[in-house]
């Protein structure tokens, strides 16, 4: 599940985690970043470096709205990223031959500054 936190319960949140969480919290209903995307937007790390806040502390905000560069939805949570995509309209591309639907980043790509 994102977000399980495998620290104590308790443990204080690191500051890039902080900053990281911050902005999946600032992206917009039906947009997205990637996990490069914040990584850029926060100003350090990298793409895994993202992916492991988002996977230790990422379930208390829209953790479906950071997403591979791909657009394929997160392995093991598709079902559920998938119904919060059609519930904010995100744009979505046709399923692939795994018969999921991606993400269109092209439409769904928010840059950190625009509503």
């Amino acid at each position: 599940m994102p977000g399980v936190n495998e620290e104590e319960p308790g443990a204080e949140i690191p500051p890039y985690a902080e900053r990281v969480l911050e902005a999946a919290e600032l992206i917009p209903a039906g947009r997205v970043m990637t996990y490069g995307d914040v990584a850029e937007f926060v100003g350090e790390g990298g793409p895994r470096q993202v992916g492991r806040v988002m996977a230790l502390y990422g379930g208390a905000v829209p953790w479906w709205r950071v997403i591979r560069a791909d657009g394929r939805l997160l392995p093991g949570h598709e079902l559920r990223a998938l119904e919060q995509y059609r519930v904010e309209g995100t744009p979505l591309r046709h399923a692939g031959a795994d018969h999921m639907p991606r993400v269109d980043l092209r439409q769904a790509r928010w840059d950190g500054r625009s509503g």
